[in-house]
């Protein structure tokens, strides 16, 4: 999406359908998977955001066939593997984190990989050196240079034991990735084990992975001589639905989710209830609503899963500013993930972040030295504003904001949103928005 700019006209409960497709941290990451297949991979339910054709790109650029086989379906032919131009690498890296997951499968491919400087949302360091200390205990050699970062296998890649010092999506990916070809056994421990993980996992013991999930965040993998290609749907966007129900929370209003699941929301869903939202799970979907009646405080801790997930925290604070009472959002994830709160202040927000987090005795995660809390003082009523978008999960708060308050808002730099929410201009019209897109 090119535009950057969304005029919404505030106060009007959204209301209405809209489906959720495959998510995007299992979509790309799947994408990825099949660069170590020796025969085609079909994904379907794959959303159509920009991180998905970022991917696509670097793919293609390795000389991976993608196609479009039916709507939401993507075909990956990866028989002819080839090192790409750094040129082309440096132009697609630059607005994803993603290419640091491709090291594993290109050392296995073509024993090497060039990996520019990253991107990504500006929420934190995201250091990628828990990626680069586990290529090497697999035996990959990192060498430094202007243009990035080069990785070589002299002599293959053989399996190990690797202990994460936080449970890392992103590493226990690289892991997973680089494992399943590489010679001997893999245990990996203190993994994340995200719905996701679990989700990548399935599609590579479709490719012939042999892994097995212990107790107490232990993964061993057996590495295989070959992998076959995989077809498989992807799990959907939790993500993106817990956002569309804290809208439908801050905006009063009343939002089906077509695609939703229960299991993967349920730490989500019991933080909803206690705040005063109203659910109903369907086969084929979650209805949110604003049942009426005052919204309650809540505390909330994030944490890896199954804890409440970082990316929930934004949409539900949007909520929060219409409770009655003190909220305390601790965020224990990243250590960068409230600067949103700044044009929320603005727009009469009563919220103050705490850049050193907050001791409390009711914690049950434990603290970090990163982690920051925000207080959330409600009900307060929010007021139109200018407002430039962030970053992802940020941009997507600043929508439900916008929606909720009085007056006209205007929202610069909404492309980024499209990066994690698929067609969600579309949506917000579907859902009744009174808002002039800019394209």
């Amino acid at each position: 999406m090119k535009s950057d700019k969304i005029v919404i006209n505030g106060g009007k409960p959204l209301r209405g359908r809209i489906e959720v497709r495959g998510a995007k941290n299992l979509a790309t990451k799947a994408m990825v998977a099949a660069l170590l297949a020796e025969s085609p991979s079909v994904l379907r339910d794959v959303p159509d955001i920009s991180d998905v054709g970022v991917v696509t790109g670097m793919l293609e650029a390795y000389g991976v066939s993608v196609t479009t086989t039916a709507e939401g379906e993507l075909t990956f032919d990866p028989s002819n593997v080839e090192k790409a131009h750094f040129s082309k690498i440096d132009a697609l890296a630059g607005s994803s984190r993603i290419p640091i997951l491709f090291c594993g499968p290109l050392l296995h491919r073509l024993g090497e990989a060039l990996i520019p400087d990253l991107g990504g949302c500006r929420i934190g360091d995201r250091p990628i050196d828990f990626h680069l200390d586990a290529l090497r205990a697999f035996g990959a050699v990192v060498d430094k240079s202007y243009e990035g970062i080069r990785l070589t296998a002299p002599n293959g890649l053989s399996g190990a034991e690797i202990e994460l010092p936080y449970p890392s999506v992103g590493a226990t990916e690289q892991v997973l990735l680089t494992a399943v070809r590489a010679k001997g056994v893999t245990e990996l421990k203190n993994a994340a084990i995200e719905p996701e993980i679990m989700d990548l996992i399935a599609i590579l013991q479709k490719m012939g992975a042999i892994i097995n999930v212990e107790p107490n965040r232990v993964i061993f993998i057996e590495g295989v001589d070959k992998l076959e290609g995989y077809n498989h749907r992807a799990l959907f966007d939790r993500n993106e639905a817990a956002s569309w129900a804290s809208a439908a929370l801050a905006t009063e209003g009343d939002i089906f989710v077509g695609g939703a699941k229960q299991a993967e929301l349920m730490n989500f869903l019991n933080i909803f209830r206690k705040v005063g939202g109203a659910f109903d799970i369907h086969e084929d979907g979650i209805r949110f609503y604003h049942p009426g009646g005052e919204l309650k405080p809540v505390v909330v801790e994030t944490d890896v899963h199954p804890g409440f997930m970082t990316d929930w925290q934004q949409p539900l604070i949007v909520a929060l500013t219409k409770a009655q009472g003190i909220s305390v959002v601790h965020e224990t994830v990243y250590e960068n993930r409230f600067g949103f709160t700044d044009a929320l202040i603005e727009m009469g927000a009563d919220i103050v972040v705490h850049k050193d987090g907050l001791e409390s005795v009711t914690r049950r995660v434990p603290r970090r030295p990163l982690e920051q809390a925000a207080v959330i003082t409600g009900p307060t009523k929010l007021h139109g504003a200018d407002i430039r978008v962030p970053d992802l999960r940020g941009g997507f708060s600043h929508l439900i904001a916008a929606l909720t308050a009085e007056g006209q808002s205007t929202i610069s730099n909404v492309g980024i949103i499209s990066r994690g929410y698929e067609h969600f201009i579309d949506k917000l019209r579907a859902l009744g928005a009174d808002f002039v897109y800019e394209g």
